[in-house]
C-alpha cells in the first residue's frame, strides 16, 4: 500500500505524518515553496513541530510538488481547500484540479479518498466523472472512491487527528471496509463507518453549519442585551450553570470552515428546489457582526474623545481564531476597513500571522511591534495567549470582542 496525500496544509500534513508511521507515503503540494519549507522542518501552519516533521522524514515520507512522483501510489487522499467565491458560491476549482491530476495517474483498483468539505453528492456527481474522463477507467469496476471528512481544528493542541473519531465511507461495501480499516490503523479514537458517501458528506457539512447557527444565536443575543444594558458574558456565565446549556461565545465568524460550509449546503439545497431560511439567516447575522462591532466601537470613541477623525486605533489579531496563524476568510479585515472608513488611523498587530501573506491576501501591512500608549483606542479581536499580559491605559477606548482582557470599556 502506497498512499499519496494531495494538499499539505492544515489537514493533509498531520494526515501524512500519521500515515508515514505505518505506510509508504508521498506528500504532494502544488506549492514548491511549501514543500521546501517542510523539508527544512518548518511548518508555518504550526500543526506539526520540527520534531514531528523530522519523524515523518525519518519514516521515509516523500515530499514533492512533482506529479510524476505520485504515479506509483494506489491510494490517493485529497485534502485541498474548498472555499467560496465572491458571490458566496462554492469554489470547486481546487477539487476539480486535484481530481484531474489524480485521474491522469489512476490505475486499476486504485482508491481515491476525499477529505475536503463539500455538499452532499459532490464526490460522485462532480469528482468521479473527472476521474473517469482523465483515467479512461470505469468507476466501481476499475477504480473506487471513499469519503472521510476532515475534523482538524487549527490551533487546537488537545483535539488532534488521532484522538478525534473519524467518519469513513466508500463507493461500495468492499471499498468502505478498506477505507475504514485504513483510517482505523492510525485513529486511536476509532471510526464511524457511514452507510454511503453522501451520508458522510452531509455529516461533515452540518457539523460546521450547526456551530455557525449556534454562534449566530449568541451574536443576536449580544445585540439584544446591549440594547437592554446587560452584560452578555455575565448572562452566559449564569446560564452555563445549567447542565444542558451550550455555552457558545459571541464574536466574529471567519475561517475556512464555519463561515464557509453553510454556503455549500445552501447551494445544493437551492439546486434541488429549497431555499434554506434558518441557515441563511444565521449567516447574515454572522457576516454583519464586523459592521455592528465597528459601529459600537465608533460610539465608544465619540463618548471618550468627542471625535473620530485621525484617532489612532490598534486592532489586536487578524487571524480567524486564537492561537492559530490561519488568516483565511478573516472577518477582522472587514472590521479594519469599517473602522478606517470612519476616518480613524488603524493599525493591526498579530504576532502569529505571516506579514507577507497578509499583505498579499488583504493589502494590509501588519505592525512588527507596537507601543500601546500611542493609541487612542484598542480593539481586542483575537485572544492570542500572547495578549494575556497586555497593560492598557483606562484613558484609551478599549473594546474587548472576546471577553479576554481585564481592562476594558465595552465587550461584546
Amino acid at each position: 500500500m502506497k498512499i499519496c496525500i494531495l494538499g499539505l496544509g492544515y489537514v493533509g500534513l498531520p494526515l501524512a505524518h500519521a500515515f508515514s508511521s505505518k505506510y509508504e507515503v508521498v506528500g504532494y503540494d502544488i506549492s514548491s515553496t511549501r514543500v521546501a519549507e517542510l523539508k527544512d522542518g518548518i511548518d508555518n501552519t504550526l500543526e506539526l513541530s520540527t520534531q514531528q516533521l523530522n519523524e515523518a522524514i525519518a519514516n521515509g515520507i516523500q515530499l514533492t510538488s512533482n506529479t510524476s512522483d505520485i504515479e506509483d501510489c494506489n491510494i490517493y487522499i485529497i485534502t485541498v481547500p474548498t472555499p467560496i467565491d465572491k458571490n458566496k458560491n462554492p469554489d470547486l476549482s481546487p477539487l476539480i484540479n486535484s481530481s484531474t491530476e489524480v485521474g491522469r495517474v489512476l490505475k486499476h483498483n486504485d482508491i481515491v479518498i476525499y477529505e475536503s468539505t463539500v455538499y452532499p453528492g459532490a464526490t460522485e456527481e462532480l469528482c468521479v466523472p473527472i476521474l473517469e474522463k482523465n483515467s479512461g477507467l470505469i468507476f466501481n469496476k476499475e477504480f473506487y472512491c471513499g469519503y472521510s471528512p476532515e475534523r482538524i481544528n487549527p490551533g487546537d493542541k488537545e483535539h488532534k487527528l488521532q484522538n478525534i473519531i473519524k467518519v469513513t465511507s466508500g463507493s461500495d461495501q468492499k471499498t468502505a471496509k478498506k477505507v475504514n480499516e485504513l483510517y482505523s490503523s492510525i485513529i486511536s479514537a476509532g471510526t464511524h463507518l457511514a452507510s454511503s458517501i453522501k451520508v458522510a458528506e452531509a455529516a461533515k457539512v452540518i457539523e460546521n453549519t450547526q456551530r455557525d447557527l449556534n454562534i449566530a444565536f449568541i451574536n443576536e443575543l449580544a445585540i439584544i442585551f446591549n440594547k437592554l444594558n446587560i452584560d452578555t458574558t455575565e448572562v452566559l456565565n449564569a446560564a452555563s450553570t445549567k447542565w444542558n446549556f451550550l455555552n457558545f461565545q459571541p464574536g466574529l465568524v471567519g475561517g475556512h470552515c464555519i463561515g464557509v460550509d453553510p454556503y455549500y449546503l445552501t447551494y445544493k439545497s437551492e439546486k434541488v428546489g429549497y431555499k434554506p431560511k434558518i441557515i441563511l439567516s444565521g449567516r447574515e447575522i454572522n457576516d454583519n457582526m464586523s459592521i455592528y462591532i465597528a459601529n459600537r466601537f465608533i460610539k465608544l470613541l465619540l463618548k471618550k474623545f468627542n471625535k473620530v477623525d485621525n484617532l489612532k486605533v490598534l486592532i489586536l489579531g487578524i487571524t480567524f481564531k486564537e492561537n492559530c496563524p490561519d488568516i483565511r476568510n478573516s472577518k477582522v479585515v472587514d472590521l479594519f476597513n469599517e473602522i478606517k472608513d470612519f476616518g480613524c488611523k488603524v493599525d493591526i498587530f498579530d504576532p502569529l500571522a505571516d506579514k507577507a501573506q497578509v499583505m498579499k491576501e488583504y493589502a494590509i501591512k501588519l505592525e512588527t511591534s507596537v507601543e500601546l500608549s500611542r493609541y487612542d483606542g484598542v480593539v481586542l479581536a483575537v485572544p492570542h495567549k500572547e495578549f494575556s499580559d497586555l497593560i492598557l491605559d483606562k484613558k484609551q477606548a478599549i473594546f474587548d470582542i472576546k471577553s479576554f482582557l481585564t481592562v476594558y470599556d465595552e465587550r461584546l
